[in-house]
C-alpha cells in the first residue's frame, strides 16, 4: 500500500511543451493539449525554451508546439534557433501559426519544423498531427511506394507542357488533368510517350486521391529547396501509376500557395520537360505570382468552365487580368464541361451566346459523364480503367490522341 502511494505521487514525465509568447493567446491550443496529453505537458516562453532543452527534464520530450502569430515575426531569428535546437535533440516541432507571412512560415518549415497547423485549430487536427509525429520512421527494408529513377544522361528535349485551370469550383479541372494524362500515357502501345502529371494545388490538390497514391514528405522537401534539385531528387519525389504514368502529388499538408516562387516553379517545369514527352499540370483555381510562369511555358492552357453565371464572370475576369498584364492570352483554350448533348438545341444555343458575349471561343465540349466519373475518382482509377465506354472518357481520349498526333507530326517535321 505504501509503495503504491509512493509510485502514484511521482510526477508524470513531461512529453510536450507549448512554446509561445503568451499561451493565453492560444486558448484552443490549451484545450486540445489537455485533451490529448492530460497533465503531461507544460508551457514555455521563447527565452526559456532554449534553456529547458539543456536540462535533464527535457529528456522525455516528444515534441514542442511552437505557437506564433504576426506579432512574433520580429523574433524570427529566435524562433528559427528554437526549431533548430529542438531538431538537434531529436525533439519534433509542431508549428501552430496564425496570420504569419508565407516567407516566415517558409523559413520555419525549412529550418526543421515537422508539422504545420493553422490557428484556430481545425477539429481533431492536433491529435492527428501528434499521431503523425509519434509514427515510427519507416525501416529501410520495408516496402516503399514505387519511385522513379531518372537518368541524368537523358536526351535533352523540350516536352509538351499542358496546364489545366478550373474557373469555378467543381468545373472538372482535376478530372480532365488526370484522365488526359492517362490517355496520353496509353496513346501508343508500341511506343508509349513518357508522361508526367504535376499537382500544383498545394492546398486542395486531389490528384493523389483520383489515382489512389500516397502523399509523401519528399514533395515538400523538393518544393522547399528547388535550388538544390537535380534529376535524382526530382525522380525520388515522383510516384508511378500502373507503370505508365509518373505523378508529382500535392504535399502532405495544406501549404500557402506563396510558399513557392516563380523561380521554384520554373525549375520544376524545366526539369519535368527535360525528362518527359508530356507534362500535365493541374493548377490551383487561384491566380498567384507563379501562374504567369506556367502560362508562359505552356503550349496549351485549358480553362475549364460550365454553362453558369459564375463560370462566365470568372472567364471574363481572367481574360481582363491577362490582357491587363500583357500575358499570352491566346494560349487559353476554353473547355466546356457538362456540355449539352447533340440533340439539345436549346443548350447548344446557350453555349454559343455565352461564347459570343464573353468574346471567347469554346474549343472543346465535354459531355456529362454522370455518376461513373465521381465513382472513378472515389476508387482512385482513371475512366479508361473503371468506365471505358463512358462518353466523357471517349471525348478525353479523342483530345489526348489529337494532342499526341500533333506533337508526333511536329517532331517528325523537325
Amino acid at each position: 500500500m505504501t509503495s503504491s502511494a509512493k509510485m502514484n505521487s511521482e510526477p508524470s514525465p513531461i512529453l510536450a511543451c507549448t512554446v509561445c509568447r503568451d499561451v493565453q493567446n492560444f486558448d484552443l491550443l490549451i484545450e486540445d493539449m489537455e485533451e490529448a496529453l492530460g497533465e503531461q505537458w507544460g508551457d514555455l516562453n521563447f527565452a526559456d525554451a532554449l534553456q529547458f532543452f539543456n536540462q535533464p527534464e527535457s529528456g522525455h520530450l516528444e515534441f514542442i508546439a511552437l505557437a506564433v502569430d504576426d506579432f512574433d515575426e520580429d523574433n524570427l531569428p529566435l524562433l528559427l534557433e528554437i526549431v533548430k535546437s529542438a531538431k538537434m535533440r531529436r525533439i519534433k516541432t509542431l508549428l501552430v501559426a496564425e496570420d504569419i507571412t508565407p516567407v516566415a512560415l517558409h523559413q520555419l518549415l525549412r529550418s526543421g519544423a515537422d508539422e504545420f497547423i493553422p490557428y484556430p485549430l481545425p477539429t481533431g487536427e492536433l491529435n492527428a498531427a501528434i499521431g503523425r509525429i509519434r509514427k515510427p520512421e519507416p525501416v529501410a527494408d520495408q516496402p516503399q511506394p514505387a519511385q522513379v529513377a531518372l537518368s541524368g544522361n537523358a536526351q535533352s528535349h523540350e516536352g509538351v507542357l499542358i496546364a489545366v485551370h478550373g474557373l469555378a469550383g467543381g468545373s472538372g479541372a482535376t478530372t480532365l488533368a488526370v484522365n488526359l494524362a492517362w490517355e496520353l500515357a496509353i496513346a501508343d502501345k508500341a511506343d508509349p510517350p513518357k508522361v508526367c502529371l504535376i499537382d500544383l494545388d498545394l492546398q486542395f490538390g486531389s490528384v493523389s486521391t483520383y489515382l489512389d497514391l500516397p502523399r509523401r514528405e519528399a514533395v515538400y522537401e523538393l518544393l522547399s529547396d528547388t535550388e538544390g534539385m537535380d534529376h535524382e531528387a526530382f525522380g525520388q519525389a515522383l510516384l508511378t501509376f500502373e507503370d505508365r504514368l509518373q505523378v508529382l502529388t500535392a504535399p502532405t499538408d495544406m501549404l500557402p500557395l506563396d510558399l513557392i516562387g516563380s523561380e521554384d516553379v520554373e525549375r520544376v517545369m524545366e526539369t519535368a520537360r527535360h525528362h518527359f514527352d508530356f507534362v500535365i499540370v493541374d493548377m490551383p483555381s487561384t491566380l498567384v505570382q507563379w501562374s504567369e510562369v506556367v502560362l508562359n511555358a505552356a503550349h496549351v492552357y485549358f480553362a475549364m468552365l460550365e454553362i453558369d453565371m459564375r463560370s462566365a464572370q470568372n472567364a471574363m475576369r481572367l481574360k481582363r487580368a491577362l490582357q491587363a498584364e500583357d500575358l499570352p492570352y491566346d494560349k487559353l483554350r476554353y473547355v466546356m464541361n457538362r456540355a449539352p448533348k447533340f440533340t439539345d438545341l436549346s443548350g447548344k444555343a446557350r453555349v454559343k451566346r455565352m461564347a459570343e458575349s464573353l468574346g471567347i471561343s469554346i474549343d472543346v465540349l465535354m459531355p456529362d459523364g454522370g455518376r461513373p466519373v465521381m465513382q472513378a475518382g472515389d476508387h482512385g482509377s482513371p475512366l479508361a480503367i473503371s468506365a471505358s465506354k463512358n462518353p466523357l472518357r471517349r471525348e478525353i481520349a479523342k483530345l489526348a490522341l489529337s494532342l499526341y498526333e500533333l506533337d508526333k507530326a511536329d517532331t517528325q517535321a523537325a
